[in-house]
């Protein structure tokens, strides 16, 4: 039986979840959550997380309501990267008070971005986030799209030598920035770099993701879905027998699984704005992953369907 990612919300997170995630229990027991090391410490994370681009959202409990219950699903199913930033509206200060109201801080790997010109206007957002988020540490500060990169990243060091950040590094999601970043990767010590990679933009697998497996960077990809550009080209496409031997129940699975699948990847962080698709998300976070050859026909398939 196929379900729904809005069904698995009526048949709640136990049964109606393990069947969305595709588990085949044994014992009573789930697969374990797929983990990947940061390479700069050893420390695992699951390879699945969540971003929050879209959290900008009034003050009313009912406006949130939504984003409380996505936040909950995601750490009950053992989700932990929580990536954010300051330009996406008032999407921290949302984060942080549903993250309070939850009481899941310690829970989470929590991440945002430094997006400013110069030292102080740097320190004055890094402040901010800290502030905005309730927290006295940040897991993870990223330079945003590079900006100001050889600045932020000093000022980075130091909050991390001050215990105010526990890892550091730069985002892009842009084709037109991967020469820079390159560089940026080539002679800085960085603990992560965000990068866009899915199976509709592979860019990033022909330079970057073999060199941060060689400089030992984290990597974390942001929009695995393409902006969801991938859901409309397979459209109401059944899935292929294939995707049972991955243990995938949807196409958001599969997309995901094509993502974490790669050797140099530590985590996905899909948008993720409803309970139903932080379910679904979670299933690429546990069961069996393609080996080189079922990539290969993923990439294949993907490429036959029309624009």
């Amino acid at each position: 039986m196929k379900l729904s990612r809005r069904e698995v919300v009526k048949l709640g997170l136990g049964t109606g979840a393990s069947l969305v995630l595709g588990w085949r229990p044994a014992f009573g027991q789930a697969p374990s959550l797929i983990l990947r090391a940061i390479p700069s410490s050893g420390e695992t994370v699951p390879a699945v997380g969540i971003g929050t681009r879209d959290y900008r959202v009034g003050p009313s409990s009912s406006e949130r309501a939504p984003f409380k219950a996505t936040l909950k699903a995601f750490a009950e199913l053992g989700g932990t990267v929580l990536d954010t930033a300051p330009s996406y509206g008032n999407a921290e200060s949302v984060v942080g008070d549903l993250i309070a109201e939850l009481g899941i801080r310690d829970a989470l790997f929590l991440a945002t971005k430094v997006d400013r010109e110069g030292r102080q206007q740097g320190l004055d957002r890094m402040q901010s986030s800290m502030r905005l988020l309730r927290t006295d540490k940040i897991d993870l500060i990223q330079v945003h799209n590079l900006r100001d990169s050889d600045t932020q990243l000093a000022t980075l060091r130091e909050w991390k030598q001050q215990g105010r950040i526990r890892y550091l590094g730069v985002t892009t999601s842009s084709g037109r920035q991967y020469e820079r970043l390159d560089g940026i990767m080539e002679r800085e010590t960085l603990d992560f770099v965000q990068i866009n990679y899915s199976l509709a933009s592979r860019r990033a697998a022909d330079r970057l993701l073999p060199l941060a497996a060689d400089r030992g960077i984290a990597v974390l990809v942001n929009l695995p879905y393409g902006r969801g550009r991938l859901f409309r080209r397979v459209g109401e496409r059944p899935l292929p027998d294939w995707a049972a031997e991955i243990d995938c129940t949807s196409w958001g699975q599969v997309f995901l699984k094509y993502v974490i699948s790669h050797p140099a990847v530590t985590c996905a962080i899909p948008g993720t704005t409803k309970d139903y698709h932080a379910v679904d998300n979670m299933g690429a976070a546990r069961g069996r992953l393609p080996d080189e050859g079922l990539r290969r026909r993923m990439e294949q398939l993907y490429d036959s369907l029309p624009e």
